[in-house]
């Protein structure tokens, strides 16, 4: 016994070197200061769009969404960033114990202790955050889906909990605003998937479904190829109108929520809407380039959000190019 657990915690130590040294267990527990000001510099350090979307949001709520982002953040990284399926799962499955740590109030890892007033002050449940971990335990060992119903299966644990965190955060939870903020979740991590299938098969994943490839003629060899037939692009333009009517389904949950929370989900929606308008520029074509957004097209989109803060009546107004608001 005394070796399984030494092999173990070598396990955990070879994995734990894979990632920031700022991600390990401390010594002690920090207090609920430190933890904070922790997930605060996470949330700072990590992707713009995440800055941008917090300029909307009440001061109060700021450390919620730190805490809530630093256990997305680091959820992500021990899945995606160890470079090893075997070594991940044992460091999810630790991240695993540490959540449930959490919910017994004794954690040791700043983002849960964070996390622990989180979850007290806006009494969320365990299963979103369970969920996440089930997402990316299932990205070490699943590389491809058979349908779009096993892809949407995979949304569900992967982008949906996500919506529902910032829900529970914001005090807006609700089973219809939950069925509104899924849909456009889901809508997200797919433009993520379409614009990414070269980067996603150059790691070993393919996210479009089996049987639509087979429908549309398209097989591996064409995205080891790089190029895009035209069967490709017909497949692409198909999953890019898919995923718009997910995003046209759940607009309406930013007229069922405070002004502040409106303005997040309307900028996420149209900044995903905008992706898949990039895509569409390049006729399909997602393997000799990814879609990105233009800066012009970013500073548009920040500045009507930042029109629609300031501006009396201006929460919701003319859509992404091609789009209805």
């Amino acid at each position: 016994m005394a070796t399984l657990q030494s092999d173990q915690a070598a396990r955990l130590e070879r994995a734990w070197d894979k990632l920031p040294d700022s991600y390990r267990f401390p010594a002690e527990a920090p207090s609920l200061p430190e933890a904070q000001a922790y997930c605060q510099r996470l949330a700072g350090s990590h992707y713009e769009n995440f800055s941008v979307a917090s300029w909307f949001l009440p001061k109060a709520l700021r450390p919620h969404f730190h805490a809530i982002y630093a256990y997305c953040r680091i959820s992500d990284d021990l899945g995606d960033e160890v470079g090893d399926p075997a070594l991940s799962l044992v460091l999810l499955d630790q991240w695993g114990q540490e959540l449930d740590a959490c919910y017994e109030g004794r954690a040791s890892h700043p983002v849960f202790v964070a996390l622990g007033e989180t979850i007290r002050a806006c009494s969320i449940p365990k299963a979103p955050f369970a969920d996440l971990l089930t997402a990316f335990r299932q990205d070490q060992t699943v590389t491809r889906y058979a349908s779009m119903g096993e892809l949407l299966g995979y949304c569900r644990c992967s982008a949906n909990p996500v919506g529902r965190l910032v829900l529970y955060a914001c005090g807006e939870a609700s089973e219809e605003r939950f069925r509104l903020s899924d849909a456009t979740c889901t809508a997200l991590q797919l433009a993520n998937f379409w614009q990414d299938v070269r980067k996603d098969y150059a790691i070993g994943r393919i996210y479009l479904p089996q049987d639509d490839m087979r429908r549309f003629g398209v097989d591996e060899a064409i995205l080891a190829g790089g190029v895009a037939t035209p069967e490709f692009r017909a497949l692409i333009q198909f999953e890019v109108e898919g995923a718009r009517r997910l995003f046209h389904e759940g607009r309406p949950l930013s007229g069922l929520v405070g002004r502040e929370l409106a303005l997040d989900l309307e900028l996420f929606s149209r900044g995903g809407l905008e992706i898949l308008r990039a895509i569409e520029l390049q006729g399909g074509d997602v393997l000799a380039s990814r879609p990105a957004l233009s800066k012009t097209t970013k500073a548009r989109l920040i500045l009507w959000a930042l029109a629609a803060k300031l501006l009396p009546g201006r929460g919701r107004g003319p859509g992404p190019k091609g789009t209805a608001a």
